[in-house]
């Protein structure tokens, strides 16, 4: 049976994997799987939600705005069938920063400008790009972001009084360790409790909601023991019973410039973490997500959050995962994890006053440590010095600098490594058999006819194989090689049938030596080149009279020898294509 190689139509890659699932038959088993599931994720998104707002310098309700606006949407419109979206804690530097800056209006507003540059992402289908992130970015900015948000909830961790707590990294640690006389041992005690919680649970009964049970168990512990330690309540007077109603932040050509850089960062780290997520889902489920339809959807619950007094929303690793393993059927259980955050927040404000802060960044801290890859970590550092290269100018430039220049850098680097990998791998052999008799062709998948080795050697005729990609980053290397054979033979066989890529530079440096050549008086003959490659050739002026084409080396040993045996042969220079 043929398979069809036709590209999805635009319809095919932007339609909701709700709209796919329900097609399938969704009844109400499917129902009832996705209810529990997604009841299972909103016990774990509650305390996650406002403690990673609070750690992001806003109100703790606005973290479940967030969630519930933002993964309604994701769920309803997106190309995943597991992607819980909502705040993330790889958010927490960049929305800090942005909100300490531009303030809250300003943060809004960069979370709509991200939200519209996610939709033109995903309508220019330039999701599938997000792939060619190399692993060890993604390892260097997830263990640096894990680093950060650690250090921002040392202060709620110890119950430090700090006038201002400084936003860069080292300016932070020097704040934080001048204030540790002003530490709160009850602050300590209800986060090492919420803590110890956690741990415990994880290990005995893994399936509970670990989360949701220490903060319940550490606030009922503040409470009834009288601590003395600040709490939801009394730091922001608590959460509201509801949604707000919509409206637009301010907004203004000045707002949107000063915004602008801010909103890009977003747009970067969303794309790549929610279409991470999508993958991580994948590999769970067996299932494809729809990488352009996840960026569409992204972008539209960043335009619609900010209305309702949200930020930054994007999938999240840590909710999905556990979306799939309480067995989720489809974006249903998304849908009914907004619905539930809601129905938490209506009924179960007054109680959420009574949260420590320290319990809120115990929790943060268990984030934080598992967010660190440390087994993949020490794993690429030991793997080769350009991974660890890479490894550790992203984790520095994150930790040290900023969010986005560490990705991009890290990026940067990983390309010129690759590329130098690439020219590397290209190599040039002469007078020496080819390849094998009778040994299949790998690029173009034919087989060989056996030639005289003997004719490598014969001083007139030189034969030169040319393997890999032959790209800019490998063209003086062929060049320099090709220019280095000593003898001055009266035909150069190039054999290009392992050359799977040729590009313009490339073509160059083969134009320039059969230039040099033809001046020396000398033919060149190329074998085995396949469609493409010499169909970059021709477009260079690689073409006859001053060059042939063959498709297989011996018959391109059958031209040099006639050259050889009856002097220059005219008939050869009309040579056909």
């Amino acid at each position: 049976m043929a398979i069809s190689s036709a590209q999805p139509s635009f319809i095919e890659l932007f339609t909701p994997k709700l709209v796919t699932v329900l097609r399938e038959r969704y009844g109400l088993a499917d129902l009832k799987a996705d209810a529990i599931s997604g009841l299972t994720v909103a016990i774990v998104a509650l305390p996650l939600s406002m403690a990673i707002a609070i750690a992001s310098g806003v109100t703790p309700d606005r973290g479940l705005y967030t969630s519930i606006i933002g993964g309604f949407i994701v769920a309803v419109l997106g190309g995943s069938r597991f992607q819980i979206a909502g705040p993330a804690g790889a958010f927490i530097v960049l929305v800090s920063a942005t909100a300490a800056q531009h303030g809250l209006d300003g943060l809004l507003l960069a979370t709509m400008i991200s939200g519209v540059l996610l939709l033109v992402l995903g309508l220019l289908r330039l999701g599938t790009f997000i792939k060619y992130i190399p692993y060890p970015v993604t390892v260097g900015f997830t263990s640096g972001i894990a680093i950060i948000i650690f250090a921002s909830q040392i202060k709620e961790l110890l119950g430090l009084t700090l006038a201002k707590e400084p936003g860069p990294f080292v300016p932070k640690i020097v704040a934080i360790s001048e204030a540790l006389p002003t530490a709160n041992p009850s602050a300590v005690l209800v986060a090492l409790l919420t803590i110890a919680v956690i741990v415990g649970i994880r290990r005995v009964r893994p399936h509970w909601p670990a989360f949701i049970i220490a903060v319940a168990v550490a606030a009922a512990s503040a409470a009834l023991l009288g601590l003395p330690v600040a709490t939801i309540g009394t730091r922001f007077g608590g959460i509201p019973e509801g949604l707000p109603m919509p409206h637009l932040p301010a907004i203004s050509w000045q707002k949107v410039v000063e915004v602008f850089p801010s909103a890009l960062s977003f747009t970067l780290l969303g794309s790549i973490e929610s279409l991470l997520s999508a993958v991580v889902a994948d590999s769970m489920s067996g299932r494809r997500h729809r990488s352009n339809g996840e960026l569409v959807a992204q972008g539209l619950a960043n335009i619609a959050s900010p209305l309702f007094g949200g930020f930054c929303v994007t999938g999240n690793i840590a909710r999905t995962a556990t979306n799939v393993r309480s067995g989720a059927r489809g974006p249903v259980s998304g849908m009914l994890h907004s619905a539930f955050l809601l129905v938490f927040m209506v009924a179960a404000a007054p109680l959420a006053s009574y949260i420590p802060l320290a319990a809120l960044a115990g929790v943060l801290a268990v984030v934080a440590w598992n967010m660190v890859e440390k087994h993949e970590f020490a794993t690429l550092l030991r793997a080769s010095w350009g991974d660890a290269v890479v490894l550790l100018a992203t984790f520095l430039l994150v930790v040290f600098r900023d969010l986005t220049e560490g990705i991009l850098v890290g990026f940067a680097i990983a390309a010129l490594l690759f590329l130098h990998r690439m020219a590397q791998a290209v190599a040039v052999e002469q007078s020496r058999p080819i390849l094998e008799m009778d040994e299949p062709d790998r690029v173009n998948g034919n087989s060989r006819q056996p030639y005289d080795v003997e004719l490598t050697t014969d001083p007139d005729i030189a034969v030169c194989r040319i393997s890999g990609a032959f790209f800019f980053g490998a063209a003086a290397g062929v060049g320099a090689a090709l220019d280095r054979i000593g003898a001055q033979p009266r035909t150069y066989i190039l054999d290009f049938a392992a050359v799977p890529i040729l590009d313009s530079s490339g073509a160059a440096t083969i134009d320039g030596f059969t230039r040099r050549a033809s001046r020396r008086g000398a033919a060149v003959v190329i074998s085995g080149a396949s469609r493409p490659v010499r169909r970059v050739l021709l477009m260079h002026g690689v073409r006859p009279p001053r060059v042939r084409f063959r498709c297989t080396l011996a018959e391109a040993l059958a031209t040099a020898t006639t050259r050889v045996g009856a002097g220059t042969d005219r008939s050869l220079e009309r040579d056909p294509l």
